[in-house]
């Protein structure tokens, strides 16, 4: 069974339309899921994106789109049906719309958590404060400073023994990380959100924009062909512990020059290169000072502080 094989079973009897997530949801409890072959790590963004390229390239598409944000999906031949559910859904009373009062700044915790218990970070994070940098001339720093840097230290990877000839040698395996959060991403930020990821990541190893409510299917196919021109990778954030990386970084050298700009400009980013060289000069996993990074929330603080500030989707 393909993908799209399986969004026409889930579709055939649902009763309203749905979205990609909850296609895979239905397909899950129904054992639909079993019958694909290939699924990969991240079947629901595999199962939007066969969709959404389904709808773009073929005129004869079995699906259409009925609503967007959130984006639902429906089959062509039950179109006659999907009109009876609107009018009925007009007749209901509606709901006030939520009013989301959090920052951006306010994702920070729930970012600086998963890319620390992550294995395919084990990052030690700061968060850039902008206002912090030197006034230049106006338009000057723009995209310059990310909101938040990570570092990967090499303690775990390597015996001691190793470390220290790689020291020896001058060749440190640590990796920076520059992370660009947004609340939410639409057609009519895409571009600005993505190219201020580029910019502001240009200097580092890996540079990823974040994105906490739901990638609309059609606008996660946008940045994959992103994604493969420019090299930002994609990070999906989740109130639990699923957040998890949808579109992976390129790796790059990492700009000498750029980084002296930034350390010369935010105090921010100064003490976050101090801290790293004294941690990697320490050459011990035990004497990190983690004092000097962001906090890592143990999971009881984490649901305190989602609860104090209010965070939801």
């Amino acid at each position: 069974m393909t993908f799209l094989e399986l969004a026409e079973e889930v579709l055939k009897t649902a009763k309203e339309p749905l979205t990609y997530r909850e296609i895979w949801e239905i397909a899950i409890s129904q054992g639909l899921d079993k019958k694909v072959g290939s699924k990969g790590k991240t079947p629901t963004d595999t199962l939007s994106s066969r969709i959404y390229t389904d709808l773009k390239e073929k005129s004869d598409s079995k699906f259409c789109i009925t609503s967007k944000r959130p984006t639902t999906f429906w089959l062509k031949s039950r179109e006659d049906e999907v009109k009876n559910i609107i009018i009925q859904a007009s007749t209901i009373p509606k709901v006030p719309t939520k009013i989301v009062s959090f920052h951006e700044r306010d994702l920070h915790p729930l970012l600086v958590k998963f890319l620390f218990e992550s294995e395919e970070f084990d990052l030690y994070c700061k968060t850039i404060y902008h206002e912090n940098s030197k006034k230049g001339e106006k338009g000057k720093d723009k995209w310059n400073y990310p909101d938040i840097v990570g570092i990967h230290f090499p303690f775990d990877d390597y015996k001691k023994e190793t470390l220290g000839l790689l020291k020896n040698l001058n060749k440190q395996s640590c990796k920076i990380y520059s992370f660009e959060i947004k609340k939410s991403i639409t057609w009519s930020d895409i571009k600005e959100y993505y190219f201020q990821a580029v910019s502001n990541s240009s200097w580092a190893n890996e540079g990823y924009l974040v994105v906490f409510e739901n990638i609309e299917a059609d606008i996660f196919s946008e940045l994959i062909r992103l994604n493969a021109s420019f090299g930002i990778g994609i990070i999906q954030l989740e109130i639990d512990s699923s957040s998890k990386v949808i579109l992976p970084a390129r790796q790059r050298n990492l700009d000498m020059q750029t980084l002296d700009m930034l350390v010369e400009k935010n105090k921010n980013f100064k003490d976050f290169i101090d801290d790293v060289n004294k941690d990697i000069n320490a050459n011990d996993k035990f004497r990190i000072a983690k004092d000097r990074y962001d906090k890592i929330l143990n999971d009881d603080e984490l649901e305190k502080y989602i609860e104090d500030k209010k965070i939801s989707k």
